[in-house]
This record gives structure tokens, C-alpha cells and sequence, in this order.
């Protein structure tokens, strides 16, 4: 099969989110003027070490937050927010969390998450989350097509849940992913692997 995004694909699903997958989810928790946010995005990753960086994508908008969604409207407004990591105990929270409520709801209070403060930002995180990355935005971007926004931040601290550290390392009990249309999965099977000498 070939087809052009442009020209449609012809199926009952766009299989793009697929094809692209796994792909981590960032846990996105704001503060703002109308109170505390927290949703969920698949189009999410870390892109850079030093100094440690993220982005993730906002891709569509809800008629109260004008041409976005709650997140980035708070971003806008404060200049940061924490990415909170998910892990399989936690699916259903982040799910019930990516419901479309009205802006100023409390996604946390919804959830029944408990909500822990941020150390080197003014915003809230998940408390019970694996690991969280307090950010400063650096930019957004608008991508092409309507309401869709990169948004960049700077990695200013970061939490670790005690129990997800072994020997050193971070190393959680699973990493949730979603692998488009409904589908989902916790990542547990792992291995390591050399690189090639000088790489």
C-alpha cells in the first residue's frame, strides 16, 4: 500500500500514529490563572543532554482555550511545566486525565492523584509518578496545520520516585507507551547493547 497523506489513506484509521510508535507519553502538569492542569501527550521525547531538553506537541484546540488546548494555554501564561513519566499503575488516572473538561478544572482532583510541588518551578507534578522533569520553556513553534504547536523546554530538575532507583540507575517497574489507535503497552523486556567502538 502508498498513499499520500495529503490525498487521504482510505482506511477507517489513520495508521500514522502506528507507525510511529512506541512512543513515550509526557504527563503534562501546569499551573495558571484558572488553577492546576495536568493531560496527557504522545507526541513527546527528549532531545538533547547538555543542557538536558524536551519537547512535546499540542495538537489540537478546545473552543474555551481559543487556538489550543489547557496546557499550553497555562504554559503561555507561566513560562513552565513538568513532564511527569507514567508507568502501568498509573494508566488509569492518565487516561481519565486526557478527558476534554472545561479549562480551570483540576485534572489531579478528578484523577484522585496526589500532587506534590515542583522545586525549581512554580508549578504542580504527580506525585506518585516514576520520575518528573521540572521545565522552562524555551520556545513554541507553530507546526503546519491548525492549532498544531511544538513546544520546547530546558530541563530544570528533575525527581525520581526512590523506588525506581536500582544500583544507580533508573529503572522503573515498566514504561507506558502508546502505540496508536486505542492501543497501548507497558515496555518491561529490555536489553543492553554495545555501541560500536568510537561510537
Amino acid at each position: 500500500m502508498f498513499y499520500r497523506p495529503a490525498d487521504g489513506h482510505g482506511l477507517p484509521h489513520n495508521p500514522f500514529n502506528a507507525i510511529v510508535a512506541p512512543r513515550p507519553i509526557g504527563w503534562i502538569s501546569t499551573r495558571g490563572s484558572l488553577g492546576d492542569n495536568l493531560a496527557p501527550y504522545s507526541f513527546f521525547n527528549a532531545v538533547a543532554y547538555t543542557p538536558p531538553q524536551v519537547v512535546f506537541a499540542s495538537t489540537a484546540a478546545k473552543p474555551d482555550r481559543g487556538d489550543t488546548k489547557d496546557s499550553l494555554a497555562q504554559i503561555r501564561e507561566s513560562g513552565v511545566f513538568c513532564v511527569n513519566l507514567v508507568s502501568s499503575e498509573l494508566i488509569g488516572p492518565m487516561n481519565t486525565s486526557s478527558a476534554p473538561l472545561p479549562a480551570g478544572t483540576d485534572e489531579f482532583a478528578v484523577s484522585g492523584l496526589e500532587k506534590a510541588e515542583c522545586e525549581t518551578i512554580d508549578c504542580p507534578r504527580v506525585a506518585q509518578a516514576p520520575a518528573s522533569l521540572e521545565c522552562r520553556l524555551v520556545q513554541v513553534i507553530p507546526l503546519l496545520g491548525k492549532s498544531n504547536f511544538l513546544i520546547h523546554g530546558e530541563v530544570t530538575g528533575v525527581h525520581i520516585r526512590p523506588d525506581c532507583l536500582t544500583a544507580g540507575r533508573y529503572l522503573p517497574p515498566d514504561r507506558l507507551s502508546r502505540l496508536g489507535y486505542k492501543d497501548y503497552a507497558a515496555v518491561r523486556d529490555t536489553f543492553e547493547l554495545d555501541r560500536p567502538p568510537g561510537g
